[in-house]
């Protein structure tokens, strides 16, 4: 069996090397970053606005990390297994339009939001709707880029991150200045400049949502001449993959199973529900803790259940160590990026004192540039490397977790703004490098029709590790080493921002061991699959 393995890798490794992007390809590209572009705008819009949203409704820094992470990002990680699911057996434009559609929508309603809760649901809700994007985009691109090219397109495609995130900063400032010059007193609806902000960004989307509609469906694993058999009833799959992530229903499907699957999942719960309790202890943050819990409890019961009705999925995603140190170690570069994209504006405005306009500019500006830079870069030469070396692409990811740790500790200790910025430049050059070689490798990792799936699991350490702690990581820090001033605490968020290079060392043992065992994954990929029962 080996050997006929290693003839239909050879084969198809030939036939992929004389498939190339077509012009349509590069044309779906381009509408795939506009929206991406929209999502991260949509998502950082909070961070220009969270002084204001601080002083409006009375929140500490613990409290706007949570807003700004695990609010948006359990539900975006949770929501983005059934919908990497439904992406896997279903259209994958209409899908991308009705969660365009819905995030979009909810960011409008941030904008009406009356407290810091009806806020926090809001945001929800855009994660929820922002959970169909990847999913779709990581598996429509795979299907129209050969293997050769996939990380630069996937690079290409994750630069809408950086360039909305950047951009998000100039309208959000922009929009939110003008509107309380305009009414100092209130607009209408009684509206302030940063609602004013939420409304302005969410309403193009819905007009996006209709061109998505328009870009044709691709063949799935045409450039991978790989087969791919899809589920004939896509929403009854997804209703039950919902299930299985919805406490009490959770407990359902686990009895459903066997006895001793439903002692496991009430362990799995019993342990975290404890280890929320303790949390909430320590830190007094009880929708944080509360979140977290309800997530990894979540993402067990799901992948318990995966790993009875798709043992070939599970087995070359949840068991693949490469895969998930992939996965994990690129999750803690997202937690320090999450971390620094909602709290930089906010240091710079409170710490070093500058105005919110000039600030706003120059950080949008130059984290769309150096993201963008680095994003494309860092995707160029994850390809060249993985020609080189089947492990490659992993150098590229660790670039991404040493390279920013010198830049970031100069940015956060300088009181020069001129120096500020030119670091924050540096380490998002860097830090960004890094994404196209991690989604490119967990795509490479598994068969066609496991895609959606993948990218699922791959943003559940991007969102529910990386957005769910970096944002609250920084804020409680900040006020942990803070102090008390006329009865609020005022804080420390040079320590709280600093603390997110303690993560590096962890990442890069996770990202040692995945350069080890890539090689091997990749060329034992078919002969799992069909040990796992797929018919390849």
């Amino acid at each position: 069996m080996s050997a006929a393995s290693g003839g239909e890798s050879i084969e198809n490794a030939s036939v992929q090397e004389e498939k190339s992007a077509t012009g349509y390809s590069w044309y779906v590209l381009g509408v795939l970053v506009v929206v991406y572009i929209l999502n991260f705008i949509d998502r950082q819009i909070v961070s220009i606005l969270v002084v204001d949203i601080q002083a409006h409704f009375g929140l500490d820094n613990a409290q706007i990390g949570f807003l700004g992470g695990a609010a948006f990002g359990v539900f975006y990680a949770l929501f983005g297994i059934p919908l990497g699911r439904l992406a896997d057996n279903w259209n994958r434009t209409r899908l991308l339009s009705i969660g365009l559609t819905l995030w979009s929508a909810m960011t409008v309603i941030s904008g009406l939001a009356k407290n810091g809760a009806q806020l926090g649901l809001a945001r929800m809700g855009v994660g929820i709707g922002e959970a169909t994007a990847s999913p779709s985009a990581y598996s429509l691109i795979s299907d129209y880029f050969p293997k050769r090219q996939r990380a630069t397109a996937l690079a290409i495609y994750s630069s809408g991150l950086y360039l909305g995130g950047g951009v998000s900063l100039f309208i959000g400032a922009s929009i939110k200045e003008s509107w309380n010059l305009a009414y100092p007193a209130g607009g209408p609806l009684g509206l302030v400049g940063w609602q004013a902000a939420f409304l302005a960004v969410g309403v193009p989307g819905l007009l996006v949502a209709l061109w998505v509609l328009s870009l044709r469906e691709p063949a799935r694993g045409v450039m991978d001449d790989t087969p791919v058999a899809m589920s004939p009833t896509p929403f009854r799959d997804f209703l039950h993959d919902l299930s299985t992530i919805v406490p009490p229903f959770t407990l359902i499907g686990a009895a459903r199973r066997s006895m001793s699957a439903l002692a496991l999942n009430l362990f799995a719960a019993g342990a975290l529900g404890a280890f929320a309790w303790l949390m909430i202890g320590l830190t007094g943050n009880i929708p944080q803790w509360s979140a977290v819990a309800v997530g990894f409890y979540a993402v067990f019961s799901w992948a318990t259940n995966l790993r009875a009705r798709d043992p070939a999925t599970f087995r070359l995603i949840w068991g693949t160590p490469a895969f998930l140190c992939t996965s994990l170690g690129y999750g803690l570069v997202a937690l320090a990026s999450y971390g620094l994209a909602l709290w930089t504006a906010p240091y710079a405005e409170k710490v070093l004192k500058l105005p919110p306009q000039q600030l706003a500019f120059w950080l949008g500006a130059l984290a769309a540039l150096s993201g963008f830079l680095g994003v494309i870069l860092g995707g160029r030469l994850a390809d060249y490397l993985r020609t080189r070396n089947p492990a490659g692409r992993i150098l590229v990811i660790m670039i991404g977790v040493l390279g920013p740790i010198i830049p970031i500790w100069i940015a956060f200790t300088t009181t020069s703004g001129v120096i500020f910025y030119a670091m924050n430049f540096l380490a998002g050059a860097l830090g960004s490098s890094a994404l196209g070689a991690a989604a490119a490798t967990t795509q490479d990792l598994v068969l066609p029709r496991m895609r959606g799936t993948a990218t699922a699991v791959f943003f559940l350490a991007t969102t529910l590790i990386g957005l769910g702690f970096g944002p609250y990581m920084v804020g409680q820090i900040a006020d942990l080493t803070g102090t008390m001033v006329d009865g609020k605490i005022v804080g420390d968020l040079r320590t709280g921002i600093l603390s997110l290079i303690g993560v590096a060392p962890v990442a890069m043992a996770l990202l040692v061991y995945a350069y080890r065992s890539v090689p091997h994954a990749e060329a034992t990929l078919l002969a799992r699959a069909r040990e796992a029962g797929e018919p390849v």
